[in-house]
This record gives C-alpha cells, sequence and structure tokens, in this order.
C-alpha cells in the first residue's frame, strides 16, 4: 500500500502564499492532488501543512489533512526528509497501513503520471535506495566559471579548457518534484540524495517555481504544452 505526502506550508517569501496562488484558475497545489489521484497508485493522498486556508483547499481537491505541522517544521530552514517523517508518524498514530511513500511538492505542475508509474517500479526493484527525478544540466558543469574583480572569469576546470563539451561527463541535478522511499527507509534516513536513484526526465519539463519570473515561464511552459 502506499500513500502520497504533500508538504505545503504557507510561509512562502518570493511568491506570496506560493502553494495555493492560482495557476490557471486552479490553485498551484490542486496539481499534485489531480496528479496523486489519477495515477490511481494511492490508498491516501495527504497533504502536510501549517496553515488552515491550504488544509481547507487541499480537501476541496480531495486530499486529507488529518494533522497540522507544527510550526518548528514549518519555518524556511526546515529540510524535507523531517517533514514527511513528522506526517508518517502522525498517520501511523491515526492506523494508517501503508509500505511506500511518496512526497509530491506542491509546485510541480509539470510531472506526469508516466513520471510516478516509472519511477515506482524503479523503487520496486531497489528498495534500499529513494528514487527521485534528475535531469541533465543544460551546459556542463565541468567549463563552469566564477567571477572576481567584478568581470574576470576563473575557470573551476581549468583542465577542460580545450575540451569539448561532449567529451565531458554528463552531470544531473535533483528536480524537486517528488521523492519516492519505503516508510522504513524515510523514519530510518539521515540523508535522501546519497541514498537514491535518480530517475531521468527531460530538463525542459524541469522549472523551479522560486520567484515571479519563474512563475511566468511556468506559465509559458503550460499554454506551450496543451497547444
Amino acid at each position: 500500500m502506499n500513500i502520497a505526502i504533500i508538504p505545503a506550508r504557507i510561509g512562502s517569501k518570493r511568491i506570496k502564499k506560493k502553494n495555493i496562488k492560482l495557476f490557471f484558475d486552479k490553485p498551484l497545489i490542486s496539481y499534485s492532488i489531480d496528479l496523486a489521484k489519477k495515477s490511481k497508485l494511492f490508498d491516501n493522498i495527504i497533504v502536510s501543512t501549517d496553515d488552515n486556508e491550504i488544509k481547507d483547499i487541499s480537501k476541496e481537491y480531495g486530499a486529507e489533512v488529518p494533522f497540522l505541522r507544527p510550526k518548528n517544521l514549518s519555518d524556511d530552514f526546515t529540510p524535507t526528509l523531517p517533514v514527511i517523517s513528522h506526517a508518517i508518524n502522525e498517520c501511523l498514530n491515526l492506523g494508517f497501513n501503508f509500505k511506500n511513500v511518496c512526497c509530491i511538492y506542491p509546485t510541480a505542475p509539470f510531472v506526469t503520471i508516466s513520471d510516478l508509474l516509472s519511477s515506482f517500479k524503479l523503487l520496486n526493484e531497489n528498495k534500499d535506495y529513494f528514487c527521485f527525478p534528475i535531469t541533465e544540466f543544460p551546459s556542463s558543469i565541468f567549463r563552469s566559471m566564477t567571477l572576481y574583480d567584478k568581470f574576470k572569469v576563473k575557470l573551476l576546470y581549468p583542465e577542460n579548457e580545450q575540451k569539448r563539451t561532449q567529451d565531458l561527463k554528463i552531470a544531473y541535478y535533483d528536480c524537486g518534484q517528488f521523492y519516492w522511499g519505503t516508510k522504513f527507509k524515510w523514519l530510518n534516513s539521515k540523508k535522501v540524495h546519497s541514498n537514491g536513484m535518480g530517475y531521468i526526465i527531460p530538463n525542459w519539463r524541469v522549472i523551479d517555481l522560486d520567484t515571479e519570473e519563474d512563475w511566468k515561464r511556468a506559465e509559458l511552459l503550460k499554454k506551450l504544452t496543451e497547444d
């Protein structure tokens, strides 16, 4: 049995009330709730929030909010793992029965059902790991540089200056969309990435919604993918 946990606090700084801001006439969090429902992978879809407005909207779109997240797990510095561990323990105390947990961020409107299904298959084949989506950096990090004295550049990997980018290793980064793991893994791990497997998705579907510019890019992508 599987449950989805969607962590959605109210205190977004750069985009006010980001998790419930309207994205094409629907609260942003509703896309993650709808995705979890349509995937048919989950016996329960839980929203972990510290806010009653998010609670009401989440329930309106079909999620369960059987508890509120404490304030000490709702600040800008709390990582995802303790938030999900708290939610798992709350669900266990309420009598929920489940084996696997998928944390789905409320800011991931471009995740597909196929993403969830394929990554869940990967998890089932490798129970000792977390599984999460990764994507290729748009440019090789092994040709990256820093600035000093305002405009001068310094290569981080000077040994690669004369190499072709296609001859360099491919590097990936966490898409920040969802994370699969067994209940045991969530409750007994201190780190996710160093205990993880990467499910590769194309980088055109990855937008980190942190700024108003990110939001505009997401709106443009949404229009393009619906045309």
